[in-house]
């Protein structure tokens, strides 16, 4: 008797859970959705605003109650967006409705002549936007995707330097052949292929302030860093310096005051033989101490 008392005491608390979590769920179901959105992120892009992710919300679940919402098949509709990196949804138990979303921060613009878009660090392209646009470097040509990871590299080495930076404002590729346009003197500095990065880039460094800036900034066309230990300069056609100007100066001793002209083979110096020792005239120096002798006896 008594097991029989017990089994219906339980078995009626399950029923009143039962009654009381399912009446639960149809209060929460019913209840109207709050939104909140994050977009905010360590470098702050405008790509996509509140605006637009609260008319997807809107349109995924018309009719703005919890139990309607397919969580899942919104955040895949945020994750399609070209501009978005990520986005996480998710419902809290007071039935408000988080959505965090993290955009793509392009680390170069490329135009190939048909179109301009975006990249990122991953090499993910995305269009541009009406909205806002991003400051970075703009990459000219028939830029194939493989090329991403080595411009990446390129484009960060120039902003960590305050030299590099200053002097390059874009990238353009001519005949299979990277260059950077440079801000001062109008001229290209050619580097070849995306390989010894860090070489190139000093060696031309070391070329612009040991010997670049003595010279009119017009003079040259392009400066080729793609050669080994070499520096090849193209002078402008038609280009004639000024003799009176201040930039004529004497160059320091250590700079060669001519442009490389192309890449030479180095040839082995031959050594110079020491040069010959010419013999004493003991002679002179017999007759000299005999005349002092002579002097001696004299007094």
């Amino acid at each position: 008797m008594k097991n029989k008392y017990r089994i219906l005491k339980i078995f009626v608390v399950i029923v009143l859970l039962a009654f009381l979590l399912n009446f639960s769920l149809k209060r929460f179901s019913t209840k109207e959705q709050k939104l909140k959105i994050d977009l905010t992120q360590e470098t702050p892009v405008y790509f996509i605003d509140e605006a637009t992710v609260k008319s997807i919300v809107k349109k995924s679940n018309p009719s703005g109650k919890v139990g309607t919402l397919d969580i899942p098949a919104l955040e895949k509709k945020l994750n399609a967006l070209k501009a978005v990196d990520s986005a996480n949804v998710y419902l809290n138990l007071n039935g408000v409705l988080n959505v965090d979303v993290k955009q793509r921060v392009p680390f170069m613009r490329i135009n190939n002549g048909a179109k301009q878009y975006y990249v990122d660090s991953n090499g993910e392209e995305f269009p541009l936007s009406d909205k806002f646009s991003y400051p970075c470097m703009l990459v000219s040509g028939d830029i194939p995707k493989e090329d991403y990871k080595g411009l990446s590299e390129l484009i960060a080495k120039i902003g960590k330097d305050d030299f590099n930076k200053r002097y390059f404002v874009g990238i353009n590729k001519e005949g299979g052949n990277y260059e950077l346009l440079t801000d001062e003197g109008n001229f290209k500095v050619q580097l070849g292929g995306l390989e010894n990065i860090d070489f190139k880039l000093k060696g031309f460094k070391t070329f612009a302030e040991k010997y670049l800036i003595y010279q009119d900034p017009m003079k040259y066309r392009q400066v080729s860093v793609k050669y080994n230990n070499q520096i090849v300069t193209t002078l402008r056609k038609g280009f004639k310096s000024d003799a009176d100007s201040l930039l004529t100066q004497k160059l320091p001793n250590n700079i060669i005051a001519r442009p490389v002209l192309a890449p030479e083979k180095k040839t082995p110096e031959k050594k110079k033989a020491p040069p010959e020792k010419k013999p004493e005239n003991k002679k002179g120096k017999g007759e000299k101490t005999q005349a002092k002798d002579k002097k001696k006896e004299k007094k």
